[in-house]
C-alpha cells in the first residue's frame, strides 16, 4: 500500500517537561497502584493534565487505541433506532434513551488508559445491527429487557465477516467487563452456544434485517489533543458528529474530566424520514474518576445534560434535561439522575438556555420527567396530554399546561421571564401519566465492532500504528511493549521538528481543519472513508442483508 503524505505528519509535541513515572519492576496490581500514586502527587496544581505531555510505562495502559475508545457508540442499535417514530415527542425519547447508553463501558468495564493517539492517526469501524426499538405500550405487557436484547443477538450474529478483526469480546462471551484490551482478532461465539446463551430472550426482533452503521474519528490536533468524528446509519438517515477533547485536573483524590475548550458536544443530524431536518445538540456533563488511592477505579457524574432540538416541521421543539446528583465523598455512589423533557417555543429567548436544572423549569412547559440510576434502571412518565400526540398532530405534539409531581422532585416555577411565554392550549383537568421503563443500563452491554484486517489499513491507522505495542501488552511483555511505546512517541517529536524546521503547517486528512463550530465537515478523503466502510464486506459476505447502498451524506 502507498503511503501518503499525511501518513507521516505528526504536531508539534506539549511544550514543557512531560509527566512521567518510571517503569517498575512490579507489574503486580501493588506497583501499579504505586504508580498510580506517584503519578496523582505529581499531577497536583497542574491546570489541565490533558494538555501536558503525559507518558506512561506500557503496563498501565489498556491495548486499545485512544480513538477506538473513544466512540459513543456502544449501543449503535439504540443510534439507528433514534429516526423510527412520527411524533417528536418519542424521537427526543430516542435521542435520551441514545444518550444513557453511548457510555456503556463505565458502567460494567474497568476505568482504563488507552494509549495517547498521535497526529493524523485515524480509526474507522462498522456495525451491523438490527435498530433497537422502543415502544412504551410493549413494556406493560412483556417482561422482556425495556431496551429489548433481542437486538443483541442480531447484531452479534449479523455482524460476521471473515477477513476482519474485532475488538473486544462478544457480550454474550465476557459479561463481566466491556474492556475491549484484546484487540486481536477474536473469533465470534459458534451459533449453538450463541443459541443457548440466549435461550431465555425475546427474539421477537431477530428477523428483522440489519442495517450500517459506520464510524470514522482523525486526531486533529496534537497540542492541544483533539480528534474529530463523525458516525451514520445512512438507511435510517441519521448522522452524528462532534470534537473530542478534554480538560482533566486532580482534586484531591479525584481526577476530574470536562469538556476541552473545542468539545461542544455531540450534534445529531437528521437527514430524511420521520424526523427530516431536526438537528440535536448533546452536551457533555462533568465526570469524576474516584477511588484512586484506593486502586478501586470507578466513575461519578455531576452537573447536567442538556439536549435540545432545532429544525425539522414547523411548531414548538422539544428540550431535555439530565440532573446528575451530587454524592457526598463519604457516602456509598447511588449514581442517580432525574430529568424532565419540557417544550420550547421560537419566541422563548435563547431558547430556554438559562434552564440547566430540573428546577429552572416552570410547571406548566414539562411534558414527561424521568429519574433512576445512569448505571441501572430509569423509568420515566408522561406529565399531562402534551406528551400523547392528537390524532390531527401532523407530526407536531400540541403544548400542554402540565403541573408535573413526580415523586422525586418538586418542581418550583421560577421567576424567568421565559416562563411567562407558555403557549398553553390544554386544560387543567388531566391525570398524569404511569411510570414505564425506559432503560436498564444494568443488562446492557457493548456490542463488538467490525474492523477491517491489518493488511487493508493506513499507516496510521490506530490499530496498524499500535500493533507492535498491542501485541507486547496482550503477551505482558511490559518492557517491550515500553520501548515500542517510547519509539512511536520519539518518531512523532522528530517528524514535529522536522515539519517545524520546514514551515510545514499540518492538514487533516479526513475532516477539514475547523474547529470553532463543535465539529468538523468531512473532506473528499473523509466521505471515501465512509463510503469504503460502507461496502466493506458485501462483496463477499452474504450474511448482512438489506444494508441500503446509500451516499454518505
Amino acid at each position: 500500500m502507498s503511503t501518503n503524505p499525511h501518513d507521516s505528519a505528526i504536531d508539534e509535541d506539549a511544550p514543557g517537561p512531560p509527566i512521567s513515572v518510571p517503569d517498575s519492576a512490579d507489574t503486580g496490581e501493588g506497583g501499579k497502584l504505586k504508580m498510580i500514586v506517584q503519578l496523582v502527587k505529581k499531577c497536583l496544581g497542574v491546570k489541565d493534565i490533558a494538555a501536558m505531555r503525559l507518558s506512561l510505562p506500557a503496563s498501565l495502559l489498556e491495548p486499545v487505541p485512544n480513538l477506538e475508545y473513544w466512540n459513543y457508540l456502544d449501543r449503535p442499535d439504540v443510534f439507528a433506532a433514534i429516526n423510527d417514530s412520527d411524533d417528536p415527542f418519542m424521537r427526543m425519547l430516542s435521542v435520551l434513551r441514545f444518550t444513557l447508553t453511548k457510555d456503556l463501558k463505565f458502567v460494567h468495564g474497568k476505568v482504563c488508559k488507552p494509549y495517547n493517539s498521535v497526529l493524523g492517526e485515524h480509526f474507522q469501524a462498522h456495525w451491523d445491527v438490527v435498530p433497537n426499538h422502543y415502544k412504551p405500550q410493549d413494556m406493560e405487557d412483556s417482561p422482556r429487557d425495556s431496551i429489548g436484547v433481542a437486538s443483541e443477538v442480531a447484531s452479534v450474529k449479523s455482524g460476521k465477516s471473515s477477513k476482519s478483526t474485532r475488538s473486544g469480546l462478544s457480550s454474550f462471551t465476557k459479561r463481566k467487563s466491556t474492556s475491549t484490551a484484546a484487540t486481536s482478532p477474536q473469533p465470534l461465539t459458534d451459533d449453538a452456544n450463541l443459541a443457548a446463551q440466549v435461550s431465555n430472550l425475546s427474539l421477537s426482533s431477530a428477523n428483522e434485517e440489519p442495517v450500517r452503521v459506520v464510524y470514522l474519528t482523525e486526531q486533529v490536533s496534537h497540542h492541544p489533543p483533539v480528534s474529530a468524528y463523525y458516525a451514520s446509519c445512512p438507511s435510517r438517515h441519521i448522522s452524528m458528529s462532534g470534537i473530542d477533547q478534554i480538560s482533566a485536573k486532580v482534586s484531591g483524590t479525584t481526577l476530574r474530566v470536562a469538556p476541552g475548550q473545542y468539545n461542544q458536544g455531540i450534534f445529531i443530524d437528521l437527514t430524511g424520514g420521520p424526523g427530516e431536518g431536526e438537528k440535536y445538540h448533546i452536551t457533555h456533563p462533568v465526570a469524576s474518576v474516584n477511588g484512586i488511592l484506593r486502586g478501586s477505579f470507578y466513575v461519578t457524574v455531576s452537573e447536567s445534560t442538556i439536549i435540545t432540538c432545532e429544525g425539522g416541521k414547523p411548531g414548538h421543539k422539544f428540550r431535555t434535561i439530565i440532573e446528575y446528583k451530587e454524592e457526598s465523598w463519604l457516602g456509598r455512589a447511588h449514581f442517580l439522575l432525574e430529568g424532565v423533557i419540557h417544550t420550547v417555543f421560537d419566541s422563548d429567548p435563547d431558547h430556554c438556555a438559562e434552564w440547566t436544572k430540573v428546577k429552572h423549569v416552570p410547571h406548566n412547559r414539562v411534558v414527561a420527567a424521568f429519574d433512576g440510576s445512569w448505571r441501572g434502571k430509569i423509568r420515566w412518565k408522561r406529565v399531562g396530554t402534551g406528551s400523547y400526540p392528537t390524532e390531527d398532530h401532523a407530526g407536531v405534539t400540541r403544548s400542554t399546561s402540565s403541573s408535573p409531581s413526580p415523586s422525586h422532585v418538586t418542581l418550583p416555577t421560577p421567576n424567568i421571564p421565559a416562563a411567562s411565554l407558555s403557549k398553553a392550549d390544554v386544560a387543567y383537568n388531566f391525570v398524569d401519566g404511569e411510570w414505564m421503563d425506559l432503560i436498564d443500563l444494568s443488562n446492557l452491554f457493548q456490542l463488538p465492532k467490525v474492523v477491517r484486517p491489518l493488511e487493508k489499513q493506513h499507516p496510521r491507522e490506530s490499530r496498524k500504528l499500535w500493533q507492535n505495542v498491542t501485541d507486547h501488552l496482550v503477551k505482558k511483555e511490559f518492557s517491550e511493549a515500553t520501548k515500542e511505546k517510547v519509539a512511536i512517541e520519539q518518531r512523532q517529536r522528530d517528524e514535529a521538528a522536522e515539519r517545524k524546521k520546514s514551515g510545514a503547517v499540518f492538514v487533516p486528512r479526513y475532516f477539514e481543519n475547523d474547529l470553532e463550530n463543535g465539529r468538523s465537515p468531512l473532506t473528499a478523503e473523509g466521505e471515501a472513508a465512509v463510503k469504503e466502510e460502507l461496502e466493506e464486506g458485501k462483496s463477499t459476505d452474504s450474511s448482512t442483508p438489506g444494508i441500503e447502498k446509500a451516499s454518505p451524506t
